[in-house]
């Protein structure tokens, strides 16, 4: 049985095999990692957990406060989600309150629509009345996982990251 978690050193070697089936340098939406961010060493592996778990409260400069959740069963690293406090610019336009990734090996099991499905209340008790979530035009399951949530098309704009589906999902 999945479950969401607070990001943790734990499972240092399990995310390092998800990252490498992602692919070194490739984006993994949700789990803000940043390219500075030293992920392969214990300790800089901690001190990135570190700063995750601290976004909730203090924010890093040009960010805003964030909850990152990672799916897991049992020591196994799946995916991870983001739960934006509030929206800046850039991410009314374009990142949304809610990113999800799901390491390539455990997709297409409906964990996305988990986690999701998972994270609303987290946002509901923050007092958000609706979050955006967007997803690119030619993902077809995070649409579908977005729509399942309640989610509702408002626009495919053209933005900073390329063209995006935008969703409001009342809570």
């Amino acid at each position: 049985m999945p479950a969401l978690i607070a990001p943790t050193a734990a499972l240092h070697a399990s995310w390092l095999e998800s990252r490498d089936e992602w692919g070194r340098g490739v984006h993994q939406d949700g789990a803000g990692l940043r390219e500075a961010d030293d992920v392969d060493s214990p300790d800089g592996f901690a001190a990135w957990v570190t700063r995750l778990n601290e976004a909730e409260k203090q924010a890093p400069e040009g960010w805003v406060p964030c909850s990152f959740r990672w799916m897991v069963e049992g020591d196994r690293y799946l995916g991870a989600i983001a739960l934006r406090h509030e929206l800046n610019d850039f991410l009314l336009e374009a990142g949304g309150h809610i990113g999800y990734g799901v390491r390539p090996s455990a997709r297409g099991n409906g964990l996305a629509g988990w986690a999701l499905a998972a994270i609303l209340p987290e946002a509901r008790a923050l007092g958000l009345p609706r979050v955006l979530v967007t997803c690119n035009p030619d993902n077809a399951a995070s649409a579908r996982t977005i729509e399942r949530n309640g989610g509702v098309l408002e626009d495919v704009r053209d933005t900073e990251l390329g063209t995006v589906r935008r969703y409001w999902i009342t809570l």
